[in-house]
C-alpha cells in the first residue's frame, strides 16, 4: 500500500514538473506585420491560445516597449495566468513595415495614366512633386499603397493625387507635374552617308516628349530601312530629315536600260548621270548612242524609260 502511494506521489510530482515545463515563455524582443500582437507573438509555446489577442502593435516602422505588469494584466483577461516571464521586466515591440517612396507613387501614377491611354506604347511618366515627400512607412502587405484619385492637365502638366497608404487612416495629398518621356532612336555607332539602318544600327534611349514632338522624332520603324543622308556620329539622336528611302541607282552606277513595248523589250547598257530611289527619275547617259536619256529606277542596278518619242530617240 507504502509502494502504491509512492508510486502515485512521484506520478504526480512528474506532471507538475511537466507542466511547469510547458509554461509559455515570454520573448524579450518581437517583430510583428499585423496591428495586433496576440500571445503566439508574445511567447515561445503558446499552444492554444496563439491566436489570441492582447495588445495593439506600434505604428508600421516604430518600436514600442511593454512592461512586464501590462503583458500580465493582458494575459490575465484571457485566462493566462501562468508563465515564464524569462526574467524580462519589459518586452521590446517592433511593427515591421514597407517603405512607400516616390518611386512607387510615381509609378501608381503612371500606370494609372497607361490605363487611361495618355501613355501609350514606349511612353513613360515621371512625377516631381510640388514637395519633398520623405519615405513613408506602411503596413506590410500585397498593397502598401494605392492610388485613389488622379487630375491631370496635360496642357501644363500638372497633376494633384490623394493616394491611400496601408496602416493609415488618412490619405497622402501631393501635387507636382508630370515629366513624359519617350522611346526615340539613337545611332550606336559612327555611320557613313548612304547607310542602309538595320536594328542592330540603333539604340532606344527615353527623350522627353516635348522634345520628341518639337525636333520631329520618327518611330522605330520609320526608319529601319531608310538610308543616312549625311555621315552621322555615335549616340546621334535620330530626326526624320536625317534618313530617306534608300537609292536603287546611285550616281556612276553601270546600269541596264529597259524598253518594254507590248511582249517587246529592248536592252541597252547606261550609266546613271543621277541617282534615285526605286520609282524615281534620274538621269542615265547611254553607253552606246552617248546620250543622255531621262528613266525610271526600277530595282538596283536597272532603269526603264517610257514609250514618249523623244525617250525612244534617246535610244
Amino acid at each position: 500500500m507504502k509502494a502504491l502511494r509512492s508510486i502515485t506521489a512521484a506520478l504526480a510530482l512528474a506532471l507538475s514538473a511537466g507542466c511547469a515545463l510547458a509554461a509559455p515563455v515570454l520573448r524579450a524582443d518581437i517583430t510583428v506585420i499585423a496591428p495586433v500582437v496576440t500571445v503566439g507573438d508574445m511567447f515561445e509555446g503558446a499552444g492554444p491560445l496563439a491566436e489570441q489577442p492582447l495588445f495593439r502593435a506600434p505604428l508600421p516602422g516604430t518600436t514600442g516597449d511593454v512592461r512586464l505588469s501590462a503583458v500580465r494584466s493582458a494575459t490575465a483577461r484571457i485566462g493566462l495566468t501562468r508563465f515564464d516571464a524569462n526574467g524580462l521586466t519589459a518586452i521590446r515591440v517592433t511593427r515591421a513595415a514597407t517603405p512607400v517612396d516616390h518611386a512607387m507613387l510615381s509609378a501608381l501614377i503612371a500606370d494609372n495614366l497607361r490605363s487611361r491611354g495618355i501613355l501609350g506604347a514606349g511612353m513613360s511618366a515621371e512625377a516631381m512633386f510640388s514637395l519633398p515627400a520623405d519615405p513613408i512607412n506602411a503596413a506590410v502587405g500585397d498593397t502598401p499603397a494605392r492610388l485613389e484619385n488622379l487630375r491631370y492637365q496635360p496642357g501644363s502638366g500638372t497633376f494633384s493625387a490623394r493616394f491611400q497608404i496601408a496602416g493609415s487612416d488618412r490619405p497622402l495629398d501631393i501635387g507636382g507635374t508630370i515629366e513624359m518621356s519617350i522611346e526615340a532612336p539613337h545611332l550606336v555607332a559612327s555611320l557613313p552617308a548612304g547607310t542602309v539602318l538595320r536594328p542592330d544600327h540603333i539604340v532606344m534611349r527615353a527623350l522627353p516628349l516635348r522634345q520628341a514632338d518639337a525636333q520631329g522624332i520618327p518611330a522605330l520603324d520609320q526608319i529601319l530601312g531608310m538610308a543616312l543622308n549625311r555621315q552621322s556620329r555615335e549616340g546621334m539622336l535620330l530626326r526624320a530629315s536625317d534618313v530617306s528611302t534608300p537609292l536603287a541607282v546611285a550616281k556612276n552606277d553601270l546600269v541596264t536600260i529597259y524598253y518594254r513595248q507590248g511582249r517587246m523589250t529592248l536592252t541597252v547598257r547606261g550609266q546613271a548621270v543621277t541617282g534615285a530611289a526605286e520609282g524615281a527619275p534620274l538621269q542615265v547617259l547611254n553607253l552606246v548612242s552617248r546620250r543622255v536619256i531621262s528613266a525610271t529606277a526600277i530595282a538596283p542596278g536597272a532603269v526603264e524609260v517610257s514609250t514618249a518619242p523623244v525617250a525612244l530617240a534617246g535610244l
